[in-house]
């Protein structure tokens, strides 16, 4: 049971040693081997007893003095007589306050007060006209108005002073003006002093003559006066004491007895809080463990990191506050009742500590979760912070979107900032705002509510395609990036139904492929198992056994070619295949292979016509490779040509200085109109494969071609079949 306690206990301690640090840092200055004298309360209390020494005892004015100081500017006199308009609007605004009035009492028949009504207001309209004609008489207003503040100030001034008396009674001065000599006293300085203050000719005790705390009556009216015309400064030396006896008085006892216990208090907590720290430290790996093993059932677990450091946040704050409420409850709120105190500062400490360890757990987690670079970057992606700056990011691949989005944004904002304005503030500017807004607002709510319908649109197009419905396009409207992108659509339409046609004809070819393999494999193979349980009859002849093994030899070379190009053909279709090139000569290499063919071709009875340059055309390939591609075309044309009729055997150097060699026969078999297919592994001319050839033969010298970054093409025009290979010449 210790051993579950001993973690909790070790974060426990380890909150009231933060606990002791946050004290310490906050309050320590102010306790640690200082008196009650030096505390910042008390000499609070003595800045406060200093600064209205002056203006309510030692420099306490007459009402005479101030007066006598008081000026009435120009600028002062125009702006009286001028506050409620010119001299016309002020006579009308007179005329029609007093109008309804003297009309109703003569309806009533009062004509006592009618009269009273119009003397009134003519002595308002002649005292206004006089305003305006004379400065002497605003003059004497003005000066009359701000001699009443002085009175108010003096009155206030007298009676701030008996209180200040009364409440700084323990206080004893002799102090002496530098200036006129004269000097205040107050109690006996002489007495042994709990505190003292002495002023001297280099460090005098500067005095005003208007109290601060009194300043505001000089401007609590249409009149104002500048106190600054009436504050004088006085410098005074002597002392300032507060005597051993005064010193037990309740005022200063009070302030001095509680310092003394928030100073115990402090004190017990900082030595606490290093016990505290002790045991914290010898139980952190505990504590550490137990944290880590309540991750595994954290609830924020699935959370991303940005709202764990969010929520992180709020408990620190939270924490911090609940430190702070701490203090003040030791600092401010108790005196006498101490019962209070204990129970509002257990209340505090309780939650402080609940709050603290909350924090710190989640401290500790979040520590554990970024610990290393790859995990703090994985977590970071991971935020919602990182992708809402993605999806900013996204927002601006498209400029003209991104300005829109910004445009209605700013104007709902605008616009509703504008409504607030109206609301609150009334008035015309933010009517013309409002105003404003709605011309840029509206406009752009169409805009936006139309490309929205259009965005439902392109959706709903685009569901259809994903259900198989590709005969109808997307409609296009327009040339904003809505309209782009209904394009594209129609180009992806268009991709995915050309990518499904090329799949059935690949599933098409397949099957063919298969077909023919099968049926070329087997042709042979047949052959030889026939042949082969013929030998095994005992009876048959030495003639008819050497014919049955010509026939085995042949079927089984027949086999052995057609599984050697297979082989070959899908070395080359995957790029598994080296290339040695040179230099090579194409006009001797061309003479060369398609002479070794010319005794085939007369007894295929087909008339070669070969034309080759004079001069020797070169180009960098495997020589090898490309023998074997002039060698197929050769063998192609003794297969399927026409017998009687002309074999063209052309090479030349084109006017974009590649070598072209070129290949033209007349077909024996009828050709499909789509040439590219005889490109394919085992497709043939003659469709019913009675002819000798693996039908890979056009399949290899594309290969070939591909491997050189070459090009190769069929024409068919009827029976005509003509071949083209260019490759770059040197």
């Amino acid at each position: 049971m210790m051993k579950k306690w001993k973690p909790f206990l070790a974060l426990i301690c380890f909150v009231w040693f933060v606990f002791g640090i946050y004290t310490f840092t906050n309050v320590g200055y102010q306790y640690i081997g200082k008196s009650y004298f030096e505390s910042e309360n008390f000499q609070h209390e003595v800045d406060n007893f200093q600064s209205e020494l002056g203006p309510l005892v030692l420099n306490l004015p007459t009402a005479d003095e101030l007066k006598s100081k008081i000026e009435v500017s120009q600028n002062e006199i125009e702006e009286h007589r001028n506050y409620y308009g010119s001299l016309g609007e002020q006579i009308s605004n007179i005329k029609m306050q007093y109008e309804d009035r003297i009309q109703e009492a003569a309806v009533n028949g009062a004509d006592e007060l009618k009269v009273k009504l119009e003397k009134e207001r003519d002595e308002k309209i002649t005292d206004i006209t006089t305003n305006f004609a004379d400065d002497e008489h605003v003059r004497n207003k003005i000066l009359a108005e701000k001699e009443k503040l002085v009175d108010q100030y003096i009155k206030a001034a007298n009676e701030e002073a008996k209180n200040f008396k009364k409440n700084y009674n323990y206080w004893s001065y002799e102090l002496t003006n530098t200036e006129t000599g004269k000097t205040f006293r107050s109690g006996d300085v002489s007495d042994s002093s709990a505190y003292k203050l002495k002023y001297t000719h280099q460090n005098t005790l500067k005095t005003r003559t208007i109290s601060e705390n009194l300043n505001h009556i000089f401007y609590n009216s249409e009149i104002s006066v500048d106190s600054e015309v009436f504050d004088q400064y006085a410098d005074y030396t002597g002392t300032i004491i507060i005597s051993k006896k005064a010193a037990q008085s309740a005022v200063v006892m009070d302030g001095y007895q509680q310092f003394k216990r928030n100073q115990y208090m402090f004190y017990m907590i900082w030595l606490t809080s290093i016990a505290a720290a002790i045991v914290a430290w010898r139980g952190r790996k505990e504590a550490l463990n137990e944290v880590q093993a309540l991750k595994k059932n954290e609830p924020f677990a699935k959370l991303r990191i940005d709202v764990q450091v969010i929520l992180m946040f709020i408990t620190g704050c939270i924490y911090w506050v609940i430190m702070d409420a701490s203090i003040s409850s030791i600092e401010y709120i108790y005196h006498n009742n101490y019962m209070q105190f204990i129970i509002q500062f257990v209340f505090k400490a309780v939650v402080m500590f609940i709050i603290g360890i909350a924090f710190f757990v989640q401290l500790i987690w979040l520590v554990n979760r970024v610990n290393t670079p790859e995990k703090f970057q994985h977590n970071l992606k991971e935020s919602y912070l990182w992708h809402l700056g993605d999806s900013i990011a996204d927002l601006f691949l498209n400029r003209s979107i991104a300005l829109q989005s910004i445009v209605i944004v700013a104007a709902a904002f605008f616009g509703g900032g504008s409504l607030v304005a109206v609301m609150v503030t009334g008035g015309g500017f933010p009517v013309f705002v409002f105003g404003l807004c709605g011309v840029v607002g509206v406009p752009a709510i169409v805009v936006f509510l139309s490309r929205m319908g259009y965005l439902n649109r392109i959706m709903k197009d685009t569901a259809d395609m994903a259900d198989g419905r590709l005969n109808r396009d997307v409609k296009v409207k327009g040339k904003s990036p809505l309209a782009k992108h209904a394009e594209n659509l129609n180009h992806l339409r268009e991709g995915v139904r050309t990518s499904m046609h090329e799949q059935a004809k690949s599933e098409r070819l397949k099957t063919e492929l298969i077909t023919n393999v099968s049926h070329d494999l087997r042709t042979p193979l047949t052959s030889i198992i026939t042949y082969t349980d013929l030998l095994k009859n005992p009876d048959i002849t030495e003639e008819e056994r050497k014919q049955y093994i010509q026939i085995l030899d042949k079927k089984s070379e027949r086999l052995k070619v057609l599984i050697e190009d297979l082989f070959e053909v899908s070395k080359m279709a995957s790029g598994n295949i080296e290339l040695h090139r040179s230099r090579v000569d194409l006009t001797q290499l061309v003479q060369q292979a398609v002479g070794e063919h010319e005794e085939d071709l007369t007894k295929s009875r087909l008339d070669l016509r070969m034309t080759m340059p004079k001069e020797p055309i070169y180009a960098y390939v495997d020589g090898q490779k490309w023998w074997r591609l002039i060698d197929n075309l050769t063998v192609n044309v003794l297969k399927y040509a026409l017998e009687g009729t002309r074999v063209y055997v052309t090479l030349k150097r084109t006017a974009n200085g590649d070598a072209e060699f070129t290949v033209k026969n007349v077909a024996k078999y009828e050709i499909s109109e789509n040439a590219d297919e005889l490109f394919e592994r085992f497709k043939r001319a003659d469709s019913s494969r009675h002819t000798d050839g693996s039908g890979l033969g056009l399949a290899i010298a594309q290969s070939i071609v591909d491997l050189h970054g070459a090009r190769m093409s069929i024409d068919v025009d009827g029976d005509l079949f003509k071949v083209v290979v260019t490759i770059p010449a040197v």
